[in-house]
């Protein structure tokens, strides 16, 4: 079986993620390919996609959202992401599962007793009316008959994994800044979610399976898992493995891919990109070493923003006062402080219209 070292697969990654080169391509196509971008921070989906998409406009980001084209839900790992409308429409019945699971994780104590099929019966009710509603609304509603487990439980039951909902503009939006309004999924997009399979298929698992193969193989199992938090895959990858090809890592892990995805030459050359804040470029893995050191794996989960230097992380970066701030994690040549620094004016001018392209680069620490 032929080995597939680091650098082959940050390759496979950088090409899968629209990360080795720019793609000519609409914002909902971008969005629909990388399988949504998490976005628990509002803004930082805009950055991705700027750093992915040839031409990226912020506003057709936002037409998507108005025009309810795209969605902000509690999806993979019970997380907010931004998704196109069909695919959360036909992805969120296999997630109800482990969507409760992850909020008994660590409301269980708190929700001991409540009956959830209740719970949900008296949340629907209050929805009912039409009416956008904050968590802490919701919860408030029903609180009268479930006063014990307090509103930070009960919403969050509600919100992220009992009803299947959306956060509304102005969240979201570019250059927005709005608080949580949520309204149901259904009434948003005007079609009920796609139900379950009643024949014991699992027709969103096998989809989900290609869809993340496309997007971030070649991968293993474990990193299908890790990026949408669904444990019960093994059926689906075993359904569709006889469409797939198999490779190892480095570490004798079996890594499944789609036969066709693109697998470009480890030494292809890659240009410095800058990535938002938990891209799925990091985060959509359990073995990230692909694409970061194991001594900085903390940054992704942390919220850091981070560069790409030849195709790993090398960088963190802030925005003060319209300038970005690129802060080395390791020594840079000067080629690549000058392609960093070019980016980085570009990304200075993206996310100020043009007033500034001004950059920073501190000295390393090394």
């Amino acid at each position: 079986m032929t080995v597939l070292g680091t650098r082959a697969l940050n390759r496979a990654t950088l090409a899968r993620q629209l990360l080795l080169d720019r793609a000519d391509v609409t914002v909902i196509d971008a969005v629909a390919h990388l399988c949504g971008l998490q976005a628990q921070e509002p803004q930082e989906p805009f950055v991705g996609l700027w750093s992915r998409v040839r031409g990226f406009d912020p506003a057709a980001l936002s037409n998507l959202l108005t025009g309810r084209r795209v969605v902000r839900t509690h999806l993979m790992r019970r997380t907010v992401h931004l998704l196109t409308a069909e695919d959360a429409l036909a992805w969120r019945a296999r997630h109800d599962v482990m969507l409760r699971q992850k909020v008994l994780g660590t409301y269980r104590r708190e929700l001991a007793g409540v009956d959830l099929e209740e719970l949900t019966a008296a949340g629907l009710a209050v929805l009912a009316d039409g009416e956008p509603r904050s968590m802490s609304e919701l919860a408030r509603a029903v609180a009268e008959r479930w006063p014990a487990p307090g509103p930070r439980a009960l919403g969050e039951m509600l919100v992220a994994a009992l009803i299947p909902m959306v956060q509304l503009p102005p969240r979201g939006l570019w250059r927005m800044r709005a608080g949580v309004r949520n309204v149901l999924l259904s009434s948003w997009v005007g079609r009920e979610i796609d139900p379950p399979a009643q024949d014991g298929a699992d027709p969103v698992g096998q989809a989900l399976v290609r869809r993340y193969l496309a997007a971030f193989g070649p991968a293993a199992t474990a990193d299908l898992r890790a990026w949408c938090g669904l444990a019960g895959l093994p059926a689906a990858v075993a359904s569709v493995r006889e469409e797939l090809v198999a490779f190892r890592d480095e570490r004798g892990r079996e890594l499944l891919d789609l036969p066709d995805a693109p697998r470009p030459d480890p030494d292809t050359p890659a240009p410095v990109r800058f990535l938002p804040a938990f891209d799925n470029a990091l985060l959509g893995y359990h073995d990230r070493g692909r694409i970061v050191d194991d001594a900085h794996r903390g940054l992704s989960v942390t919220g850091a923003r981070v560069v790409l230097v030849d195709g790993r992380v090398a960088a963190t970066w802030s925005v003060e006062d319209g300038t970005v701030i690129v802060s080395p994690l390791r020594r840079l040549s000067r080629a690549d402080r000058a392609g960093v620094a070019e980016q980085g004016r570009s990304l200075a001018s993206f996310l100020s219209d043009d007033d500034s392209d001004r950059v920073e680069i501190a000295t390393s620490s090394d």
